[in-house]
């Protein structure tokens, strides 16, 4: 019987690296995402990136209406490889898009803001999966934000400083949910056609010519 193709790339990564991303892929979650509306600091979705790569965040969306996505390689430090960004960019409104369309996927729609009399971030319910969306860095969430979101939460803070910097709030919001979140009893980790597609990915990038190696063989498989 010829192996599948995570086995059959496994055999040309090295022995220790198979076994770190055996590890880490039963630790990633899409029950948690990270949604950035048109952040303009390259350092802090660079920094958020990397957090969520830090707490097994598998997918992050970037919405870019008036601002372009940017990474800063010094600050990813490689992490943008281990998950999937996916950018909406294309619409008239890809705040909107994006929402609606994590709605259809079962999110529920999760918005952070500094207002007062909002309910604690240690409060919130992980009932169902979670969209955690952080607005700009001058303006915060928008309009279409506040119309489509299920909840408000907010960071409590006891000092004189109104809010967060974004990458500091991602990684408290992160931090706190993927902490409950795995002491929950919930089904969080990744199906197994999401784990083979992300060891696929990894396996394909780590290995040299990887993606030339996996064509070649699926065409084989083929004839």
């Amino acid at each position: 019987m010829e192996p599948n193709l995570v086995d059959y790339l496994s055999q040309f990564a090295h022995e220790n690296r198979v076994t770190l991303f055996n590890e880490k892929i039963k630790e990633r979650t899409n029950f948690v995402t990270l949604v950035l509306e048109d952040i303009y600091h390259a350092q802090n979705t660079s920094a958020a990136i990397r957090t969520c790569d830090c707490f097994g965040i598998q997918t992050m969306h970037v919405i870019e209406n008036r601002n372009q996505f940017n990474v800063h390689t010094g600050i990813t430090l490689g992490s943008a490889n281990w998950i999937d960004i996916k950018r909406h960019k294309k619409e008239e409104n890809n705040t909107r898009q994006a929402l609606t369309k994590l709605k259809k996927e079962g999110y529920k729609i999760v918005a952070t803001t500094p207002l007062p009399d909002t309910k604690s971030l240690y409060d919130l319910e992980l009932d169902k999966p979670i969209a955690l969306v952080l607005g700009n860095e001058a303006e915060g969430i928008s309009d279409i934000v506040k119309e489509e979101a299920d909840e408000f939460i907010t960071i409590p803070m006891h000092g004189f400083t109104e809010s967060f910097n974004i990458s500091v709030s991602a990684a408290i919001c992160l931090s706190e949910l993927t902490t409950k979140m795995r002491k929950e009893d919930i089904d969080w980790q990744l199906s197994k056609s999401e784990q083979e597609r992300v060891l696929l990915k990894w396996l394909k990038q780590s290995i040299k010519k990887g993606e030339k190696i996996a064509e070649d063989y699926e065409a084989k498989r083929k004839v």
